[in-house]
């Protein structure tokens, strides 16, 4: 039976994926001289954007960046290694991904970006890799579909983009700490204000208006709703100048879910918040054994 052209392409697609794969472990020595010359100059930050990116343009020349022997994955929905990571594009119908990062920051050896996909479906996702010897070889994720009429007729991702007070990264992740345990952990909810700008605070959260009034508000109609927002556990505080991501586990909507929470900071106050927030699937439906977390 003759193959149709779309199907013919998509093998083809496939295939030259794979392959490239193939190459990537085979050949690391290789990769890693090469990578000395052309690609030397690329900062941890620029590999993730490169990468990222990638997946939109085809460019293979990114999966280099991934260490082909340890690729942690805790993508639940992926399994483990460049083998997971190219069997989930091969999934893609041709010419459907899109992958815009506007953002990115890198504290140590940790990146992190956020970006708007198009990857089975819009997405707002921010994605958190882990480096070694300058190869990426762990990888977090916390994707959330777009909602286009937000309450505070903002976006799930516009705003400030720019990276600076680098010499306020500690205190700002001291910041940040302070409120997931005292308000969002609610250790001490009354405290808000030592946290939170009561001048100018913005939010992306598209269920939620500007001001802390309106942060009051939501978590109170849920509360009385009976389906509180409930952080358990924080997991990770990453930051570089004025971007602090933090990464914690909660409850929401009655769901066991991760809460991926983007601040700026200025003046030693929260002034902007973006997030997404990702039901965990059961522990049967999982592709690999790292977690989420």
């Amino acid at each position: 039976m003759k193959k149709q052209p779309n199907q013919s392409r998509k093998m083809k697609h496939g295939l030259v994926f794979l392959a490239l794969i193939f190459l990537v472990t085979a050949c690391t020595s290789f990769q890693s001289k090469k990578e000395i010359g052309a690609n030397a100059h690329l900062t941890k930050k620029e590999k993730v954007v490169a990468l990222l990116t990638s997946i939109e343009t085809g460019d293979p020349t990114p999966i280099g960046y991934i260490n082909p022997d340890k690729y942690i994955q805790h993508n639940l929905k992926v399994a483990d290694g460049l083998e997971g990571f190219g069997a989930v594009m091969k999934q893609l119908p041709e010419g459907s991904a899109k992958a815009t990062v506007v953002r990115a920051f890198q504290d140590g050896d940790y990146v992190v970006s956020h970006t708007e996909y198009n990857f089975f479906g819009p997405k707002i996702g921010f994605d958190v890799f882990r480096f070694e010897n300058g190869k990426i070889v762990e990888h977090w994720d916390n994707l959330q579909e777009i909602v286009l009429e937000t309450a505070s007729g903002r976006s799930q991702i516009d705003g400030p983009t720019e990276v600076i007070h680098l010499d306020k990264a500690n205190d700002n992740k001291v910041l940040v700490k302070g409120f997931v345990e005292d308000v969002l952990k609610g250790k001490n909810p009354g405290k808000i204000t030592e946290y939170v700008s009561t001048e100018d605070f913005r939010q992306h959260n598209p269920a939620v208006g500007d001001g802390l009034g309106a942060l009051g508000n939501a978590l109170k109609e849920m509360a009385d709703a009976g389906m509180p927002m409930t952080y358990t556990e924080n997991h990770m505080i990453l930051g570089e100048g004025n971007f602090v991501l933090s990464v914690s586990e909660g409850q929401f909507l009655g769901n066991h879910v991760a809460f991926y929470d983007l601040f700026r900071i200025e003046g030693g106050r929260i002034v902007e918040h973006w997030d997404t927030i990702e039901a965990i699937p059961p522990r049967a439906e999982w592709k690999n054994d790292n977690g989420k977390f």
